[in-house]
């Protein structure tokens, strides 16, 4: 899927740095000190060695080679191993549509942040243009809302119950639109939903299976991103019988 005519005007105008760090410099790395790179002699560098304890007693050692090559520069991307350990739970978790067409994993791009609120701004920056419309269950969490405001978008709440946003809702919604205009420039339709599918903050709803297919027909019929905002996936509990 090309993705292009979602980009913001600013997204689309950026250019890639060609003096990043690559794959291949950082193979080079082990065994050259890159002074061009602005890159420091790992041998100085001040922790050699460390060692974690989590709470079951298990100890994580992290030794000198590997300390080394986490303090210096590393690609753009992140370091391959971890991306790459990173591909293998999205696609042994979700088995994302994504993966089945792709000859390679690369076709599904991993990106890692400082957290989930700056990963969350780097995608609303990455899409909103003044004058989108954006769709946001209501409630919906407010960091949200106080990233979204300042960028000049229209929010469009879509209510939501115990069971997380109401598809019929959504879809009189976007009847004001029609689907056959999805792929016309200057539609003005809603480029992306922001939902937070499980364990909603602030309502703690999560969408059901059957409602998740109804908003991704829907999604599709006028070509709209979701967003999902899902930072509670693994703290889901099983219901207690009495």
């Amino acid at each position: 899927m090309d993705y292009s005519c979602f980009l913001s005007a600013v997204s689309a105008a950026r250019q890639p740095n060609c003096a990043r760090i690559t794959k291949e410099m950082e193979r080079q790395m082990s065994s050259t000190i890159m002074l061009a790179g602005g890159m420091p002699n790992s041998n100085y560098f001040p922790i050699k060695t460390a060692s974690f304890t989590i709470v079951d007693g298990t100890t994580i050692e992290i030794g000198e080679e590997m300390m080394k090559r986490a303090l210096q520069y590393a690609p753009s991307e992140g370091i391959q191993e971890l991306l790459s350990w990173l591909m293998d739970l999205q696609l042994s978790l979700h088995d994302p549509p994504t993966a089945k067409y792709s000859p390679e994993k690369g076709k599904m791009k991993i990106c890692i942040t400082t957290g989930s609120q700056e990963g969350l701004s780097k995608v609303i920056e990455m899409l909103v243009n003044p004058g989108d419309n954006v769709l946001l269950d209501d409630p919906t969490y407010t960091a949200t809302l106080l990233a979204l405001k300042p960028l000049g978008c229209n929010l469009i709440k879509v209510p939501s119950d115990k069971h997380g946003i109401i598809p019929k809702a959504l879809k009189e919604i976007l009847s004001k639109w029609k689907p056959e205009h999805a792929n016309k420039p200057h539609n003005n339709i809603p480029k992306f939903l922001y939902t937070i599918p499980n364990g909603s903050n602030p309502s703690g709803t999560s969408l059901t299976i059957e409602r998740k297919k109804e908003i991704y027909q829907l999604a599709s019929d006028y070509n709209f991103l979701i967003i999902e905002d899902d930072p509670y996936y693994f703290l889901q509990y099983e219901k207690v019988g009495k």
